[in-house]
């Protein structure tokens, strides 16, 4: 179970930070869960798929929108649960398909607090991945057809958007060197160096997992 090796990244909008996840996985033969994650939770966790899509990374949502949505939800019967805004079961099924994930296979996981899920799997390296303000700008401008203010617009509320996710589900700081194991610029390295240096990371680290265990 805890021999798996998980590689979660957390990433800046522009960084690459999706394509590098894919890149390790190809690498290392496993999978890469970055979308994928929601359908799974939704399948396991009997709400309906639409509420993960809407609720994707986002921290909050009002108090009668929940209302509205737990008429969905499905699988669990505990008070304190059926009680819970929506919002916040969205992100506990999560939680429990990425611990289930990591019980199973070795794999890449993007965003959604993965490495504060699995803080306690010590196969697991947590990366963040950053990158250069006029590289970002070019991937989102190339990525979606948009001009620079775009770009910048959706940079910005992109980011904005994962910090207040993750400062919120999690007890770190999103971007915080200190609530990662790595932090890697994207655009020193480009993004098959920056992928070979997280996979030398990760197996160092699970070595070196391996000689305390010994």
């Amino acid at each position: 179970m805890r021999g798996n090796l998980v590689i979660t990244i957390g990433r800046q909008c522009g960084s690459g930070g999706k394509m590098i996840g894919q890149k390790i996985a190809e690498k290392l033969g496993v999978k890469c869960y970055d979308r994928e994650l929601l359908t799974k939770a939704a399948k396991e966790s009997g709400l309906c798929e639409e509420l993960f899509e809407t609720h994707d990374e986002k921290p909050t949502s009002s108090f009668l929108y929940s209302l509205v949505m737990d008429t969905y939800s499905l699988g669990y019967t505990t008070s304190a649960y059926m009680d819970m805004p929506i919002n916040h079961k969205i992100f506990l099924a999560q939680f429990d398909t990425i611990k289930k994930l990591a019980n199973e296979e070795s794999c890449v996981i993007v965003g959604r607090c993965a490495d504060y899920a699995l803080a306690d799997y010590p196969n697991t390296a947590s990366v963040f991945i950053t990158g250069n303000d006029e590289d970002k700008l070019k991937s989102i401008k190339d990525l979606y057809n948009v001009d620079d203010a775009k770009a910048k617009d959706i940079m910005v509320k992109t980011d904005k958007k994962r910090s207040s996710y993750y400062n919120y589900y999690s007890s770190k700081k999103w971007g915080d060197s200190r609530s990662y194991d790595m932090c890697i610029n994207s655009s020193v390295l480009g993004p098959d160096g920056t992928a070979d240096m997280i996979i030398a990371f990760a197996k160092a680290k699970e070595a070196q997992n391996k000689e305390k265990a010994e």
